[in-house]
């Protein structure tokens, strides 16, 4: 299957759409690849040509969220005052706030741990590279940066877990965010 193919591309555009439909009107584990293939109006076969299961399908159709949580993180100045957050961590919980539905139901019990692991994999990367590039926040050298971006990698995926769930404006959980990740 050629991923170019424009008819592949708009099925899996199908696809993506009715499984992030299907989880912010139900938990996860109550989707089927049957039932995302009956909302994108495809063939249950024809689904499964395009992905092997549905956590393949769930990584895929949250690929733009992990991007956007990844650019966010790799946008933050390490060096910013820390009674005021960074534009992009304000931008990023911003985000999860108006995406906290499909955000709780992710990182639920009986949501996609595949994702919770892209996330923090990818923004412990973004950081890691950073890091290794000399932008690194002061105080910290004697951590090696691997490490050091894999703690600050894990941290922001469970501060935006807990943000998902709600409570407070996205400012200030960005506030709290950057005083927490910044030390």
């Amino acid at each position: 299957m050629n991923p170019d193919d424009p008819r592949v591309r708009r099925t899996r555009d199908r696809l993506r759409a009715a499984l992030l439909s299907l989880a912010a009107e139900h938990e996860l584990d109550s989707v089927t690849m049957a039932s995302v293939a009956r909302r994108a109006e495809v063939n249950r076969a024809t689904a499964y040509q395009h992905y092997a299961d549905l956590e393949a399908l769930v990584s895929d159709a949250m690929e733009g969220a992990v991007s956007h949580v990844t650019r966010c993180a790799e946008l933050c100045p390490l060096d910013a005052p820390r009674d005021r957050a960074p534009e992009p961590l304000e931008a990023l919980f911003a985000h999860v706030a108006e995406h906290a539905v499909l955000y709780r139901r992710m990182f639920s019990e009986r949501g996609s741990a595949r994702f919770t692991h892209r996330l923090r994999d990818r923004i412990t990367e973004v950081l890691a590279e950073r890091f290794s590039e000399g932008a690194r926040p002061p105080g910290f050298d004697d951590v090696p940066t691997d490490l050091h971006a894999a703690h600050l990698g894990g941290a922001l995926v469970g501060v935006i877990a807990h943000a998902a769930r709600g409570g407070r404006a996205p400012a200030d959980t960005a506030l709290a965010a950057w005083r927490l990740l910044r030390g």
